[in-house]
């Protein structure tokens, strides 16, 4: 006899949802060492429920990492539904330097699972590389960016970019340094300039 996979009830599921969002911001905000029931506190659940999800510490951290990673790689379809390609992967590349944050974040927490044994990363760079690769490959469809752009090349930069403007007072600056990327993503999808001499 073979067994149906689980499938959460609409408020199991909300209450798995509240529980990641509390953990990113509890580990970013307080570090690796937060309490399981500040986490439980902040969700609006009991601790039980917590644990009824999420057993370890290690394995909440991967979740609430994986969920993150989830969240801005999914966006990419939504975001090309509702603004051209240029404009959506604009827009994906903000959601990208808030990734970026929460990772940086919890940092602590995310070496603590990995020196468990958790692999948190297993699926980041396949996952990113097809968002970023779905977006790009819109935007040169469209004639809107360039079509010889390797995405793990933009990635590489957008990595950059987050790094060198992780401060939250650096956030504008960011910004700029991200309207710069796009241009260079834009310049010869439709030839090379023209001098007017």
């Amino acid at each position: 006899m073979t067994t149906k996979p689980t499938v959460l009830r609409a408020d199991a599921r909300r209450n798995r949802e509240r529980i990641l969002e509390a953990a990113v911001r509890a580990f970013s905000e307080k570090g690796a060492d937060v309490a399981i029931d500040t986490i439980a506190k902040a969700a609006g659940v009991g601790s039980a429920t917590l644990y009824r999800h999420f057993p370890t510490r290690e394995a909440l951290v991967e979740a609430a990492y994986r969920n993150e990673l989830a969240r801005v790689c999914d966006s990419a379809p939504k975001l090309l539904a509702e603004h051209a390609p240029d404009r959506a992967i604009r827009l994906w590349m903000d959601d990208f330097i808030d990734y970026l944050a929460a990772k940086e974040g919890m940092a602590d927490a995310l070496r603590a699972a990995v020196a468990s044994g958790a692999d948190p990363f297993a699926e980041s760079l396949d996952k990113l590389g097809t968002a970023l690769g779905t977006l790009l490959n819109a935007g040169a469809d469209a004639g809107l960016l360039r079509p010889d752009i390797d995405p793990f090349d933009v990635g590489l930069s957008l990595a950059g970019i987050g790094l060198i403007t992780s401060a939250p007072d650096q956030r504008e600056r960011a910004g700029r340094l991200l309207d710069l990327l796009l241009d260079g993503l834009r310049y010869g999808a439709e030839g090379p300039p023209t001098s007017s001499s």
